[in-house]
């Protein structure tokens, strides 16, 4: 049996993905991104795989949502850096495809904390829906308190974004501000199955907490090296791994995952999540959902 040093010589371990994604070009190293989601990162080596999600594939996804179910006058905000840009370009684009129109949009300082002025813009504009892409931390909260200031209610205008602006978090610090609106995510605690209901549980009685989308592509990036060690037996050089990991296919607390054999990134079910009080908590409650969605700008790049 090896022990554990020697099977991580294999494998490339570090929070920046693309210094990583260089480092695994280079060196023929296998790396799985658990977290990252510019889209860019698993074509920068061959050696690349991802458990998380493309930020192209959830705002693209909630883009053409929006415009089938009506949504047709959209204003959007994002915060103006990498993700961000990113995040804004596939909603317009899903939601132009789809037949919306965009009235207007604006993209928000990072370190701004007063929305005030960019909601009222907005709120001018009259648009049937607002897109907002923020980060997490205590942006959600002040986005959330100028919604609120200008006089935007849920039931008359749609208020969508991704999963971070209304992650577990930021509901308790929103309140009841926060209820109705709709985000995108491809995970949730609250998701409705048995693994995830085990999953959560076990979570719980390990860090006292519930788990969220980090905890998620953590648990699924290990399974997918636990089970290319078991098809390479044993073997951990990168030519070996990454065509250990191309097709995988397993169930996952989040649901069905699987990985592109042409593109290496991940493919899973995009869920639409609405803001709703059950019992005495706000939680984001699953309506809708997309199965087997690839990430976009692959796909079209790929066509």
């Amino acid at each position: 049996m090896r022990d554990g040093a020697d099977l991580l010589a294999g494998f490339v371990l570090t929070p920046n993905a693309l210094a990583a994604a260089d480092i695994c070009a280079e060196a023929k190293k296998f790396m799985v991104v658990m977290n990252a989601a510019t889209s860019i990162i698993t074509t920068k080596s061959p050696y690349i795989t991802r458990t998380s999600t493309t930020t192209p594939m959830l705002n693209g996804s909630l883009g053409t949502w929006a415009a089938r179910n009506g949504i047709k006058r959209v204003y959007t905000m994002v915060s103006d850096f990498g993700p961000g840009i990113e995040a804004e370009s596939a909603f317009h684009l899903g939601f132009r495809e789809a037949g919306g129109e965009i009235v207007g949009s604006v993209r928000i300082p990072v370190a701004n904390p007063d929305f005030s002025a960019f909601v009222q813009r907005a709120k001018d504009l009259n648009p049937e829906g607002i897109y907002i892409w923020i980060p997490v931390g205590a942006q959600p909260a002040a986005i959330g308190k100028a919604l609120a200031e200008r006089g935007i209610e849920t039931s008359k205008v749609t208020i969508m974004g991704q999963d971070v602006l209304t992650f577990e978090s930021a509901l308790k610090s929103m309140g009841d501000v926060a209820l109705g609106i709709i985000t995108v995510s491809y995970y949730d605690y609250n998701h409705d199955s048995p693994l995830n209901h085990e999953f959560v549980k076990a979570y719980n009685e390990e860090f006292h907490r519930n788990p969220d989308i980090l905890s998620i592509g953590g648990y699924d990036g290990m399974h997918l090296i636990y089970e290319a060690l078991k098809k390479t037996d044993g073997k951990t050089d990168g030519d070996s791994l990454i065509a250990a990991a191309k097709g995988m296919i397993w169930e996952s607390p989040r649901g069905l995952m699987r990985i592109d054999p042409d593109t290496r990134d991940v493919v899973e079910t995009v869920y639409f999540r609405r803001v709703e009080k059950v019992g005495d908590s706000l939680r984001n409650v699953e309506f809708d959902k997309v199965e087997n969605v690839r990430d976009p700008a692959k796909m079209r790049t790929r066509n």
